[in-house]
């Protein structure tokens, strides 16, 4: 290796490339498909995900939001702290045995609320830097936490999450779309993968809407100023 670290430039570059075509196609399928995700809501609408999101509990921290800004760059620079207060705690799905669960859930803990699906093409590669992420800054402060919006069965994205050696994220699932669809009419997704940092109150601390490299020392950083 040279000492200007000239062949790191440019792994790194060739990521940043990657990850920004997979972004612009994200988005493209996020528009082709929004309308459709939400006539699926209409026929499979899951109550206890139903109404706007509570945000009496959650307000916001400028000194916070500021350094979220500040370290939201490089590979996680589609990264946006929030400007007015959103709590996620009651949005609902299940886990790996069909138990029900909700963001409340994970109260005390920062937590990578990230939302995809077998037929997405940037969902699935950024799972296995997902996965490692989780066992990089996984702790009883922090998890990342995975939910395939696959309709119906959760055979398919269970599969997927074997065939791509998925270890460290646990598996969650919401078969009636509504979590995006949701988060859709907030704004605060506009097409999957989107991810949420979500403090230990279930508040919402920033959104990133497409792929990004979450395994990168980028990413790293901006979720330990939230810690």
């Amino acid at each position: 290796m040279n000492e200007d670290n000239t062949p790191d430039k440019d792994v790194s570059s060739n990521k940043s490339l990657m990850f920004a075509r997979l972004a612009m196609a994200a988005g493209v399928l996020g528009l082709a498909v929004g309308a459709g995700l939400y006539a699926f809501s209409d026929r499979f609408g899951n109550v206890e995900n139903s109404g706007p999101l509570a945000s009496d509990s959650c307000a916001i921290d400028e000194t916070l939001r500021a350094s979220l800004d500040n370290n939201s760059g490089g590979h996680v620079a589609a990264f946006k702290a929030l400007d007015r207060p959103i709590s996620v705690a009651q949005l609902g799905f299940k886990d790996f045995d069909g138990q029900a669960k909700s963001l409340g859930d994970w109260s005390g803990r920062t937590i990578l609320f990230n939302l995809w699906a077998t037929w997405c093409a940037p969902c699935r590669a950024e799972m296995p830097a997902l996965d490692q992420l989780q066992a990089d800054l996984g702790s009883d402060q922090f998890e990342v936490v995975l939910v395939s919006v696959d309709l119906g069965a959760d055979d398919k994205p269970k599969k997927f999450y074997k065939d791509v050696g998925m270890q460290h994220a646990a598996f969650y699932h919401d078969s009636e779309l509504s979590t995006l669809n949701i988060l859709k009419r907030e704004g605060l997704a506009f097409g999957l993968p989107a991810t949420l940092l979500v403090n230990g109150k279930g508040c919402v601390l920033g959104a990133l809407n497409g792929p990004a490299e979450w395994a990168s020392d980028d990413a790293k950083k901006l979720i330990e100023t939230a810690l």
